[in-house]
């Protein structure tokens, strides 16, 4: 992360998977055209989903997270209006913390797809950790660098690590995650988090 990044001081620390963008609706799109097909759509897990071997299942978003398409992933819900919102109207400044892939191409492909749908100077800095990687280290960094941020997660997991380093964690409501016991806020959708945001000013 870079530091000279600080001169923001209404900074956005946000996921992107399942948090900004539908990653679920295109990597289900991307099954179905290499000829996956779902099993059982109640699960989160993609090798129950589709029947696979855990192995075969972890290789497969891998190679998804690192293939074109991730170039082309939708918004969440409403996070195109209310991300650019926030930005435009507000001055936030956003950097996602996502664990996409090491390659170099995916990171250049994930800052595209965010720049289009959000705006150029939307996201100062994208942290592309290894494909299903922990973010403990990467979110205790961040939160040096942003103490008392706001951090935007789908996962359970990772918000309960923000808010131990101190990061205002909100939790992105979603089928996997519907009954999470945390302390962080259980949102909706982005119209929730942009008044809580804009709240906090």
């Amino acid at each position: 992360m870079k530091s000279k990044h600080n001169q923001y001081n209404r900074v956005i620390l946000t996921d992107c998977d399942g948090a900004c963008l539908d990653w679920e609706f295109s990597f289900k799109t991307w099954m179905d055209l290499h000829g996956h097909k779902i099993l059982n759509n109640s699960v989160y897990d993609v090798a129950q989903m589709y029947g696979l071997e855990k192995m075969t299942a972890k290789a497969l978003v891998k190679t998804f997270n690192e293939s074109a398409a991730v170039g082309f992933l939708p918004p969440l819900r409403d996070a195109q209006w209310y991300i650019k919102m926030l930005a435009e109207k507000h001055q936030f400044k956003f950097v996602a913390i996502t664990s996409l892939s090491l390659d170099p191409y995916a990171k250049k492909l994930r800052e595209q797809n965010l720049a289009k749908l959000f705006g150029p100077e939307t996201f100062i800095d994208v942290v592309c950790l290894d494909c299903g990687a922990d973010k403990d280290e990467a979110l205790a960094e961040a939160a040096d660098l942003y103490p008392g941020a706001i951090w935007i997660e789908d996962k359970p997991e990772n918000a309960d690590i923000g808010t131990s380093v101190g990061l205002d964690s909100v939790l992105v409501e979603h089928g996997h995650n519907m009954f999470y016991k945390g302390d962080a806020k259980v949102v909706k959708d982005w119209a929730e988090i942009y008044d809580y945001a804009v709240s906090k000013i």
